[in-house]
């Protein structure tokens, strides 16, 4: 009975240990989403809000406004 425990403890230490890398491969994959998503949308928009002044004073200008 006591070797069917420690099989049973050494078994679910295993799964434990693959539950483990699991998750830690999940947290990194997350945390590059994260950094892709704010490199491909938030860096723009901000960029953004220096273009387009200038690319409206110089719209204007070629206007003739």
């Amino acid at each position: 009975m006591n070797e069917d425990i420690l099989k049973r403890l050494d078994e679910q230490d295993k799964n434990l240990t693959a539950m483990l890398e699991s998750s830690e491969k999940m947290r990194k994959y997350f945390f590059w989403t994260l950094i892709i998503s704010v490199a491909v949308i938030i860096l723009p928009l901000v960029g953004m809000v220096f273009v387009l002044p200038s690319f409206f004073d110089s719209l204007i200008l070629s206007a003739g406004l």
